[in-house]
């Protein structure tokens, strides 16, 4: 039967697959790369290439081109060169995102700074250093292709740096919204998780298990209705959010 064939490979992760009036199909996941180095760009594409799950249907060199090609061709995932103001500017990424129909990752620079701040606002959903390896980029176009985001925490860093003079000084307290939903140890997590901290290194903090924090972060994710870290860190710079632990 072909609902056990497409069973048996979804289980061997052999391929992607769905039951379209019983025909079955391999469903690729379709990405544009925006990058203004001709080298990089290749590079990139040739690490996609390496993936039969993933299939490159567009180039670009330019944020104008990028947009252009993601307006015609609805690419599932545009990722983006984040060196480069043109190319990662608000409005490029708004532009891609705005119809829902295209996610955006952005590879940022060794130094990112408030433009993390500005790319999130526009609708970027993922956002991964330029020197990733090929194994992390492909399983990061994955998750942004199941619906999820992701945000390397070394981004996460340069996010809670950028943050810290957004708001008055010296603010160290949970507004309301997450205070009133979030226990004082879910508190702590968020607040470690926004500086960019893996589980592991929380869970050295706070003297408990990693499976522990991962089940703080999970609650914390589900009370306030969001998917990922990524939106996790984008809530903490809308409220101010400063480190509550000592």
């Amino acid at each position: 039967m072909i609902e056990d064939e497409c069973a048996e490979l979804l289980k061997s992760g052999a391929a992607r697959c769905a039951l379209d009036s019983g025909v079955f199909q391999h469903m690729t996941i379709r990405i544009l790369v925006a990058h203004a180095e001709g080298l990089a760009r290749a590079g990139i594409v040739r690490i996609l290439h390496s993936d039969e799950d993933v299939s490159v249907v567009a180039e670009a060199a330019s944020g104008s081109q990028a947009v252009q090609l993601t307006r015609r061709l609805r690419p599932d995932i545009a990722i983006i060169d984040g060196g480069r103001l043109g190319l990662c500017s608000p409005d490029v990424i708004r532009d891609i995102a705005e119809h829902n129909t295209t996610d955006v990752l952005v590879l940022t620079p060794n130094h990112v700074d408030g433009a993390v701040l500005q790319a999130l606002s526009a609708g970027a959903v993922g956002f991964l250093p330029m020197d990733t390896d090929a194994q992390q980029l492909i399983e990061v176009i994955r998750l942004i292709a199941d619906g999820l985001g992701f945000m390397d925490p070394t981004v996460i860093r340069a996010l809670a740096n950028a943050t810290a003079n957004l708001g008055p000084e010296g603010l160290v307290t949970l507004d309301d919204r997450f205070a009133g939903v979030l226990t004082p140890r879910e508190q702590e997590v968020l607040a470690y998780v926004s500086q960019g901290l893996s589980n592991l290194e929380i869970a050295g903090l706070l003297t408990v298990s990693e499976n522990t924090v991962k089940t703080h972060v999970s609650r914390v994710l589900g009370k306030l209705g969001l998917r990922s870290r990524v939106e996790a860190a984008l809530s903490v710079r809308d409220s101010w959010v400063r480190q509550r632990a000592s």
